[in-house]
């Protein structure tokens, strides 16, 4: 190839570069878009889980208060009844008797109000708990709606972006040898996006390592791409 045909070569494939690395960013950036997009998903919805459990609880306590409610109504039965049994009896010791079982059965009774009025205050506690967090999650969810939107709104401007980029790639390729195209391509796709590189200071800028004297000789001469031995980029000097 050429001397002068070389050189052109490479700065057509450093002007396709400009593109392709934009174009790499952009696509990177838009991959990693529907991942942000799932994990806000993920973190409102961990925050519907906690509301449907405060939920829970909040039903859970009422039917508390439903179950101790019954359970003093046939205490209190057991009161009446055993206060009927009581005229019933025939001696000092059976009334007596009696009389301690009843006291028994009151004290629980008794027992079982306190448990309700527990339980009220846990109802309340409860309700004012799932209030402030449906207050929570309404904010929340603006929130996640508006930071979706935008997202996707990006997503959008990242395909305008892609869209143009590819019509300026097409425009570069057919100044550009097929056998060099096929040796960039290769390269870029092993190589993050990044297939042609300066060298600056005696040094790959794709690899930071340092690229001997007879290697920037050789590039100088225009005969053949040369690629970096570290990184395996095609090199070239930039014109100051």
């Amino acid at each position: 190839m050429a001397q002068l045909n070389l050189k052109s070569q490479l700065e057509t494939l450093v002007r396709l570069q400009e593109v392709d690395s934009q174009i790499y960013d952009l696509t990177e950036e838009k991959r990693a878009q529907p991942l942000e997009i799932e994990a806000l998903k993920n973190a409102f919805e961990e925050k519907k889980k906690n509301l449907a459990a405060q939920e829970k609880g909040y039903l859970d306590a009422q039917k508390e208060k439903k179950d101790r409610e019954l359970e003093l109504q046939t205490q209190e039965e057991n009161v009446k009844k055993l206060q009927t049994q009581l005229y019933q009896l025939k001696t000092n010791k059976e009334y007596s008797a009696m009389l301690g079982q009843i006291n028994d059965a009151k004290a629980d009774a008794s027992t079982i109000e306190d448990r309700i009025l527990e339980s009220m205050d846990k109802i309340e506690r409860s309700r004012s708990s799932v209030e402030e967090e449906k207050k929570k999650l309404q904010a929340e969810e603006g929130v996640f709606n508006a930071q979706k939107q935008k997202i996707e709104q990006r997503i959008k401007e990242i395909d305008d972006q892609l869209a143009r980029l590819g019509v300026q790639r097409k425009e570069i390729l057919p100044d550009i040898d097929k056998t060099i195209i096929s040796q960039y391509e290769r390269i870029l796709k092993n190589r993050e996006g990044l297939a042609i590189v300066a060298v600056k200071n005696n040094t790959c800028s794709g690899c930071n390592m340092l690229v001997p004297p007879q290697v920037i000789n050789m590039i100088q001469m225009y005969e053949r791409i040369i690629t970096c031995e570290v990184c395996n980029r095609i090199l070239f000097i930039p014109h100051e």
